[in-house]
């Protein structure tokens, strides 16, 4: 009995702890980073639309955007089957990265230039899973705005205008 090798009970118990004290510090900073990665995917996303938008307006469009003039999925199908944007973000769904997107066209008129607008939203908003904690939006003149309101979408123009820019 006394050339018996190996670890004790307590020793075992131990080392269990220790792994448990590393993924609990580890995990929320993989959540974290993993939140910041698809917060960082949608504003790519958004980028992406304004210039696919701008575009088709000067190819395809004379001088009109891409899209219906109700809110929903507002380019992102058009500009999906002419080839600008992924088939993935020119869905009907239109889902990228655990963030939903819409968009809304104004058509030009007599006396009034086009206009469009995008907005996206975590898919998820709270908890342990939340895929991200800000809503991101972009009209035409280009200057994506955030905020820390990740339950629905921006309404229209006006409240992207009126919307904080993106900061760092």
């Amino acid at each position: 009995m006394k050339n018996q090798k190996g670890f004790s009970l307590i020793e075992l118990l131990i080392v269990v702890v220790i792994i448990g004290i590393i993924a609990a510090i580890a995990i929320p900073n993989l959540l974290a980073a993993r939140r910041a990665a698809n917060e960082g995917s949608a504003i790519s996303a958004l980028r992406t639309l304004h210039g696919a938008q701008m575009t088709y307006a000067a190819t395809y469009g004379d001088g009109d955007y891409a899209g219906v003039v109700a809110q929903g999925t507002g380019g992102l199908v058009t500009l999906g089957s002419t080839g600008l944007i992924d088939t993935t973000l020119g869905s009907v769904t239109a889902t990228k990265s655990s963030y939903a997107f819409v968009g809304q066209v104004i058509l030009k008129t007599n006396i009034s230039p086009a206009q469009f607008m995008f907005s996206s939203i975590p898919t998820v908003t709270g908890g342990i899973t939340a895929t991200g904690t800000r809503r991101f939006g972009v009209a035409t003149d280009g200057v994506i705005k955030a905020e820390t309101t990740p339950l629905t979408h921006y309404a229209d123009f006006t409240a992207i205008s009126n919307g904080a820019p993106l900061s760092n």
